[in-house]
């Protein structure tokens, strides 16, 4: 079952367009978006949001259109652009008994259970965590609200090699409890790591979106791995 599905997705700017994007997001599994950066990844998850606002195309979430039921779907969604910026000095606990008050479908019990698994001390303010450590409070806020899917902007950029490859075990136990991902990269060892299904973006186009072993079946040669198939892909664009 598709719980994002995007049609026709348009965007113009004077430097850049986004060229009528289409790709699903399947339930319960992770989905790497990758593209070199520059190559639309963010204005096409803030257009997914409606943080930007698209010329054209359509965007449904659970099978509504966003434009007619916003609100409703963003109580179902989780997103971060990869660290906290805001409250630094306060504690996590005092953060969350603000953020609590916004949510009517807020879950204590959930918030316990991802405190612990994510290792989080809520007596610590956001200037004392690792970046990595950030990126974990931003998914507890998102999950402790309920959200069905996380859609995460580079979540793993600026991360040291141990806090990326946790993050990315991460993503896998929320798969197994029932949570969708959906994040950006333009690391190809993340989608290695985890990825369910690949969207690849080149210059604001589509090149591909699907299973990832499908796409290794249908662009790799022998012996090519992810990241040598999309290099190659890139490189074969930027001499066309």
């Amino acid at each position: 079952m598709s719980i994002i599905e995007v049609r026709n997705l348009k965007k113009e700017y004077p430097s850049f367009t986004l060229k009528d994007i289409s790709f699903d997001v399947k339930e319960g599994r992770i989905t790497g978006f990758i593209g070199r950066n520059g190559a639309g990844k963010t204005t096409t998850i803030k257009s997914m949001l409606n943080l930007v606002h698209p010329n054209s195309g359509e965007i449904d979430f659970f099978g509504l259109p966003l434009k007619d039921h916003e609100a409703e779907i963003k109580k179902q969604i989780g997103y971060s652009t990869g660290t906290v910026s805001w409250y630094p000095r306060k504690k996590i606990k005092d953060i969350v008994a603000i953020i609590r008050e916004f949510y009517e479908s807020w879950d204590d019990e959930a918030y316990r259970k991802y405190l612990k698994l994510f290792d989080l001390d809520e007596n610590k303010t956001p200037k004392e965590l690792s970046e990595g450590m950030k990126v974990k409070f931003n998914l507890l806020i998102a999950l402790s609200h309920g959200a069905k899917i996380l859609i995460l902007d580079e979540p793993t950029s600026g991360l040291d090699p141990f806090s990326r490859d946790e993050l990315l075990d991460i993503f896998t136990e929320l798969k197994e409890h029932g949570v969708a991902v959906f994040f950006s990269t333009h690391i190809t060892s993340d989608l290695e790591k985890c990825a369910d299904d690949i969207v690849y973006i080149s210059d604001g186009e589509i090149m591909a979106a699907m299973p990832k072993k499908e796409f290794m079946k249908e662009y790799s040669k022998d012996d090519e791995s992810l990241e040598d198939t999309i290099l190659r892909m890139e490189r074969s664009r930027t001499n066309a």
